[in-house]
């Protein structure tokens, strides 16, 4: 952990105070526009709208990195960031607040891009799933932070928006001022929806699905909130316990999935969140509120990573990065989609359907999940390459970096088993396997040699 952070720890100081900006901004959007008197479908077009620019920045700005560099895209990038912090308050209108969201989301996607380039970079091979780590931890620490800075001051105001903006433009400080190397990037072809669908099905439901989760949980809680007359103070403390969840839950769940079937984990993991949403929904009591938040942002979260994890179990070593790309694209799409179908339910059933909207996708989850363990059986355990937590805004980069650290720990164990031929097929396929990838296995057998 000394080497990760001597070597990082300006880069993860930044992204923590960028992530105090970004966590601030959308959870106080959600109550100025109550107070500015939103609807509740603006408030869902608004808080898609950034989802809209993150899916846009993750394809387009690696094409900015190649042009101009790193250091060039993340500086001009952040000050945009830190200009529509500011405008915000100064022009209230769905309209142009719809705008300032797909700028920011364009921006901030492209930033993280960046920064998980140089982290990526700066890490080794034996330290890459530690310095993951720790950067989900700054980025949650960052969140939980802004939660308690917006409880501390007055919505109604300017003071609030300047205040990130301010971080935001500090954050980027410690990382331009650094000595570390910019880093080269690469691309690879994506690969095909259908295709990454065939050889794993499972996988794309579940991103698409947490799309829609994590759109709620990061742009629609504080407008629940506000609907269902919490104070400010409280949905502060609301909004930080999910997030705290996330954060607790991530790295024991991580712990387990190495060492028992990884889809009957996320079935469970599923339910868990399913329920704690049924619990909110049927609850009034704000401690009862507070407990079914903890267990959702620490069912959503974790999902998150499961699903990565699960993908790279079926995939070969150099499919991940060309794989990376479609499934932020499955996620993104679902993010978009989240708000808006959100935002319907809870003008048509009232605040609750905040919780309801949250429990039918994870309800969703867990039965095509089931479906799914019919149709073929999953890779034994120790076939299994190693869980690695990944934040929920982690774009192709951090994705791609997952498979490094999975790559890297099957070739710690060359006595390990070689996976099965039918653990190697794709996951769509219906049982009994008679073909199978014979390059597939020798290129996993490669792997876990160390060749």
């Amino acid at each position: 952990m000394n080497e990760t952070l001597s070597r990082s720890w300006a880069l993860l100081l930044g992204v923590m105070l960028l992530q105090v900006g970004n966590g601030i901004q959308g959870t106080l959007l959600g109550v100025r526009g109550a107070l500015e008197q939103f609807s509740t479908f603006e408030m869902s077009l608004v808080m898609s709208a950034y989802f809209v620019g993150f899916l846009g920045g993750s394809r387009f700005a690696p094409e900015l990195i190649r042009r101009v560099g790193h250091v060039r895209v993340f500086a001009a990038l952040g000050s945009f960031i830190s200009a529509m912090l500011i405008l915000f308050p100064s022009i209230a209108h769905p309209v142009a607040w719809i705008v300032f969201r797909v700028i920011m989301g364009f921006c901030f996607s492209g930033v993280y891009v960046t920064a998980e380039s140089w982290l990526n970079n700066a890490a080794s091979n034996e330290n890459r799933g530690m310095a993951l780590s720790l950067y989900l931890v700054v980025q949650m620490v960052g969140i939980v932070s802004a939660q308690g800075l917006l409880a501390m001051g007055d919505p109604s105001g300017f003071i609030l928006f300047v205040i990130p903006s301010v971080l935001v433009s500090i954050s980027f400080a410690p990382i331009l001022l650094s000595v570390s190397p910019t880093p080269p990037y690469e691309t690879a072809k994506p690969m095909g929806v259908l295709e990454l669908f065939r050889r794993t099905p499972l996988s794309c439901v579940s991103i698409f699905l947490l799309g829609g989760v994590f759109s709620a949980i990061f742009g629609m809680t504080a407008v629940y909130g506000g609907a269902a007359g919490l104070s400010v103070v409280q949905i502060s403390i609301f909004v930080a316990v999910i997030y705290l969840g996330g954060l607790f839950l991530q790295f024991p769940i991580g712990y387990i999935s190495d060492r028992m079937d990884r889809r009957r984990l996320i079935l469970i993991v599923a339910a868990m969140g399913c329920a704690a949403s049924i619990l909110g929904m049927v609850s009034g009591r704000f401690e009862i509120l507070l407990v079914a938040a903890f267990f959702i942002g620490g069912s959503a979260n974790p999902l998150y990573g499961l699903t990565i994890a699960y993908t790279n179990d079926y995939l070969d070593p150099d499919d991940m990065a060309s794989a990376s790309g479609r499934l932020l694209f499955l996620n993104g799409v679902g993010a978009i989609g989240g708000p808006l179908a959100l935002g319907w339910m809870m003008q048509t059933i009232g605040p609750e359907g905040f919780f309801a909207f949250i429990a039918i996708l994870m309800a969703v989850l867990v039965i095509y999940g089931v479906y799914r363990t019919f149709r073929r059986r999953a890779p034994s355990v120790r076939d299994q390459g190693s869980f690695v937590p990944v934040s929920l805004t982690a774009t192709s980069v951090a994705i791609t970096a997952t498979h490094d650290v999975h790559a890297e720990q099957g070739a710690e164990d060359p006595a390990g088993p070689i996976a099965a031929p039918a653990a190697l097929a794709p996951e769509g396929e219906d049982e009994p396997h008679e073909t199978f990838d014979a390059a597939a296995l020798d290129r996993r057998r490669m792997m876990r040699s160390g060749e």
